[in-house]
């Protein structure tokens, strides 16, 4: 993201619009900020649905269940509370 932060900078410098909306003398001076925006949210992710990683292990029997398979990976590593297996 670029941004660009301008700094005491004269009221009487902006645009009109900008003016109206603060309350300050003519001298008063502010710093104004300028973010760039991102794109839509489309935009910023690919389509995934013609990714041949994209369900490249849906046929595995011992993935059925995702969360036993993730548990049963972390059991060695985890106590039941949550909390590191140190021994």
């Amino acid at each position: 993201m670029n941004t660009v932060v301008i700094q005491n900078v004269p009221i009487a410098e902006l645009p009109a619009a900008w003016q109206a909306k603060l309350h300050g003398t003519s001298d008063t001076t502010v710093t104004v900020r300028i973010d760039q925006e991102q794109g839509k949210a489309e935009q910023r992710f690919h389509d995934l649905s013609n990714n041949p990683m994209v369900g490249m292990w849906a046929d595995r029997e011992d993935m059925e269940d995702v969360a036993a398979y993730v548990r049963k990976l972390r059991e060695p590593r985890y106590l039941p509370d949550g909390s590191r297996n140190e021994g």
